[in-house]
């Protein structure tokens, strides 16, 4: 009767974290369930503060990346880059999608795709109502779609890779010849899919003459230390040093940097940044560590270890497809939290765990529900007056993840 109980909290948290009853904030859910949990003594005290102790290093590079980004926009940084790119557009609108496209990749890769959602979709939001574009909507879907599609090109690029791989993170010697041809494919299949089902629209004049907005020196130190960030996390990527102090500290030091140079008032960024996000994780590692007593991680580990046993190609495949389609139901954070912990007890071949973390990094692809960089814009995209349905997006996002998703995981197998 406790697993089952478990089970049920478990899937109560789930669904608070991705419908938000009554708008209450996701790590209202997450942690109102975690304390559940102990009061009914599914789980100790001292497992909860386990739990929670294993995404330190989740914690340290959600802040660093918060700090960055929060940091970047506050500088207009995101608006710049925006604007420049709808500037050299040239009126045309097919371009101008290309262009956005592109700079989704990079704020992606190097920020993550959290960032993309919450700070690039405002700034194109603003970028394409100055071009005078009658139909946003495509290019505002790019912050969507690059967002899962681009987060496995570094090891930064998603939190969940942190968590997939958890203190075992490969060097980024390893991560790059692994992972390049299929973030390659990923993001050209998501591209093209993508403009092929908005093409209609893109069949659009908008306007020459955008005004850019001018880069001050607080938007030049945010860019210069994004640089030096992105260094040194390939730097400690590649010596097999946990990425979660490293990008504290580097976000910490430009933050206070641009801080001081431009002049500003540290209280406007720290506001700014979604510290709701650390509550939130750190109450679905209790989660996690709550069903891992009741075994069914153990189970999920020994069902995955016979299928690698049987047969390594079927394991990629079915595990990749599986997770992508799961993370819709469950969110890819939780789901990502159960894989990992499954994965690494499981000890399954490598390939294998690279098909998983392609599956929770791409899946969300599929609906709004299924990464928190999606529901994160979603939020931004309504405060745009812009709406998308779950219908709409789930319809899009078959032909759009399915496929760049088939293309990956061939990749890798290959």
């Amino acid at each position: 009767m406790p697993h089952y109980i478990t089970w049920i909290i478990a899937a109560l948290i789930t669904a608070g974290v991705i419908i938000r009853p009554f708008k209450i904030s996701e790590a209202v859910w997450a942690v109102a369930g975690a304390v559940l949990l102990v009061i009914l003594r599914l789980i100790s005290p001292q497992e909860a503060l386990v739990g929670i102790n294993k995404g330190t290093d989740v914690y340290l590079f959600l802040t660093g990346m918060m700090l960055l980004a929060e940091t970047a926009r506050e500088e207009k940084l995101f608006d710049w880059l925006a604007a420049y790119a709808t500037r050299h557009a040239g009126g045309s609108s097919r371009k101008l999608f290309m262009l956005i496209y592109v700079v989704g990749i990079i704020v992606t890769t190097f920020l993550s795709n959290d960032a993309t959602a919450v700070v690039l979709t405002p700034a194109v939001a603003a970028a394409v109502r100055a071009a005078k574009v009658k139909h946003p909507l495509p290019y505002l879907l790019i912050c969507a779609f690059i967002a899962n599609a681009a987060s496995f090109v570094l090891p930064i690029s998603n939190p969940a890779n942190l968590v997939i791989y958890g203190s075992h993170m490969p060097p980024l010697l390893q991560w790059l010849p692994r992972y390049a041809l299929p973030s390659v494919l990923a993001i050209v299949v998501t591209y093209v899919t993508l403009y092929l089902t908005q093409r209609s629209l893109l069949k659009q004049k908008i306007a020459k003459d955008i005004e850019i907005p001018a880069l001050g020196r607080g938007g030049k130190t945010a860019l210069i230390g994004i640089a030096c960030t992105t260094i040194v996390l390939m730097t400690a990527s590649a010596l097999n040093v946990p990425l979660g102090l490293p990008t504290a500290v580097t976000g910490i030091i430009t933050s206070a940097i641009v801080v001081i140079t431009a002049r500003q008032n540290p209280l406007k960024i720290i506001k700014g940044v979604s510290w709701a996000v650390l509550p939130l994780v750190a109450g679905l590692f209790v989660m996690v560590e709550a069903l891992n007593k009741t075994g069914l991680i153990t189970m999920v580990s020994s069902y995955l270890h016979q299928q690698a046993l049987t047969s390594v190609s079927t394991s990629v495949w079915g595990s990749g497809i599986a997770i992508a389609f799961i993370c819709n139901l469950m969110n890819n954070l939780p789901a990502g939290l159960i894989a990992g912990s499954a994965v690494q007890t499981a000890h399954v071949p490598e390939l294998v765990k690279s098909a998983v973390l392609i599956g929770v990094d791409l899946g969300p692809n599929l609906s709004i529900t299924g990464s928190l960089a999606t529901i994160l814009w979603l939020v931004a995209l309504r405060r745009e007056q812009q709406v998308v349905s779950g219908w709409a997006f789930l319809k899009l996002g078959y032909v759009v993840m399915t496929i760049a998703l088939l293309f990956a995981l061939a990749a890798l197998w290959i």
